[in-house]
């Protein structure tokens, strides 16, 4: 199929745990090429394993979906809708079953748990790879209790799957055993169900994570029992940690606090939370297995679909790196403007000041943004950032501290009192000519540098060493809780 035929593509999640960027990339991947193609993207939710559903898992991560922009042409939202929720096609599923039984191709198993068990480890005792032995092929039984439906695979021979990212690939069939396709409580396992939805909606790629690779063959020979067009794989890699093993879960117990704040990132309810840009993520999950062939990093969503190909997929394993994450959406940040990055700050800011009336100044609130908007790697980093302009500090950093007891601190602390003018508030401008106003005569009356009158003035003001330039902290202050926190400073400076 060449780049000019529409493709539909498919995302067919299970609701069994919470939404991470591992899943969505591969939701992406599949999105961006039904775009590409100018084809359709699905959503199917796959919830015919029932013991681990979990509530609100399904909403979260359609939520997620919509967040970053995937939308789909055909879904549970969509017309039609039930029909792209597995658990409401238990009719088609076992039409199709009783089909494979007629001709031969599946037969029902009443093998318990403990038979299961006792063949696993005689195989394993002679160093063979653990199966299914096939037992009840040949005893045709009959629908019953506890009863199973399986797949009657090829004894014999090899099945060749063809994926598209990494070509021909051979699997022997005595390796395989004959699958579950039904489970006893009437329930189809993800090999039926998947390959009979897949066809009903004429998906035409399969874009799933390589861990569903070792099944391949099973649903290539569910294709050829049914007669049935075996749609394009592609087979991604799975998103590893930084030292490329797969990624713990935050429930895992032997983790350390780093990396549990590590894993905890990979959740799209976090990111959200945290104030990432969709955009940015949407972005690095895209970069994160696939390059367009140029140097070009920060596009939109539009770019990325105008420019995706398959070819261009990477067939090693994605490493999740967070600073790279964070770069991205520092860049993407960088792309809006004032008013944009007050609109997304707002509700923190309100969060962490709801009695802060220069909230409600849309041109303070731009100014503050210009301001702090360099420090930012997220936007919900923005009610500390923003700290000195909306809450006086009660108390001083050890490194703000040390400022204040230089040498010159009492000085210039005095001199910027003095050199303050009478106003309700100071303009960028003048802001800028005040302090200019301090170097110069402090230089001229005491051969003092800006870094000797700068640290203990920026310390008085904010109660650390770092953040905004002092010409906006200057000018985001009134002039009156300006001259207060300068005399708070003089008074710690005289008691220390």
């Amino acid at each position: 199929m060449s780049e000019t035929t529409p493709a539909r593509t498919r995302y067919a999640p299970s609701p069994t745990g919470r939404t991470h960027l591992g899943n969505l990339r591969t939701a992406l991947f599949a999105w961006l090429w039904a775009r590409h193609t100018g084809g359709q993207f699905i959503l199917r939710i796959e919830d015919t394993d029932r013991e681990r559903l979990v509530e609100g898992a399904q909403n979260e991560l359609m939520d997620a979906l919509r967040w970053l922009g995937l939308d789909w042409d055909e879904g549970p939202d969509k017309a039609n809708g039930t029909r792209y929720v597995q658990s409401n096609n238990l009719a088609r599923y076992t039409e199709i079953a009783q089909t494979l039984i007629s001709s031969g191709r599946a037969y029902y198993c009443d093998c318990t748990p403990e038979r299961l068990e006792i063949v696993r480890r005689t195989q394993q005792a002679r160093g063979q790879k653990p199966r299914y032995d096939n037992h009840c092929r040949s005893r045709a039984l009959s629908a019953g209790e506890n009863r199973v439906i399986r797949f009657a695979m090829p004894e014999s021979g090899d099945t060749v799957v063809h994926d598209l990212l990494r070509g021909a690939i051979r699997f022997e069939n005595a390796d395989q055993g004959d699958p579950i396709i039904v489970k006893s409580d009437g329930f189809p396992t993800y090999h039926l169900a998947s390959v009979i939805d897949d066809h009903d909606m004429g998906i035409t790629h399969i874009i799933r994570a390589d861990e569903w690779l070792p099944s391949t063959p099973i649903h290539t020979n569910l294709y050829a029992a049914l007669s049935w067009q075996t749609p394009i794989f592609v087979h991604l890699p799975l998103v590893t940690d930084y030292e490329r093993r797969k990624i713990k879960k935050r429930s895992d117990a032997d983790q350390s606090a780093e990396y549990a704040e590590y894993a905890e990132m990979l959740r799209v309810a976090t990111l959200r939370q945290r104030g990432y840009l969709p955009q940015a993520v949407f972005n690095f999950l895209a970069f994160l297995g696939w390059h367009p062939g140029s140097t070009d990093e920060i596009m939109t969503r539009e770019e990325i679909a105008a420019r995706f190909s398959l070819d261009r997929l990477s067939t090693s394993p994605g490493v999740f790196d967070v600073d790279r994450l964070n770069w991205f959406n520092q860049q993407h940040m960088k792309r809006l403007s004032a008013a944009e990055l007050a609109s997304l700050a707002l509700p923190y800011l309100r969060e962490a000041y709801p009695n802060a009336p220069q909230l409600n100044d849309g041109v303070w609130l731009e100014a503050l943004m210009n301001a702090v908007r360099d420090e930012l790697t997220a936007v919900g980093e923005v009610a500390e950032s923003a700290r000195f302009a909306l809450a006086t500090p009660d108390s001083f950093t050890p490194e703000a501290a040390a400022a204040l007891h230089s040498e010159a601190a009492a000085l210039a602390i005095k001199a910027l009192l003095e050199a303050l003018p009478q106003a309700e508030q100071l303009t960028h401008a003048e802001a800028e000519t005040v302090l200019k106003g301090l170097r110069d005569h402090l230089k001229q009356s005491h051969n003092l540098g800006g870094k000797q009158i700068l640290p203990p003035i920026r310390a008085a003001l904010t109660g650390t060493t770092g953040g905004a330039h002092l010409t906006d902290i200057l000018a985001l202050i009134s002039v009156s809780e300006a001259q207060a926190r300068l005399r708070t400073a003089l008074t710690h400076i005289a008691t220390a």
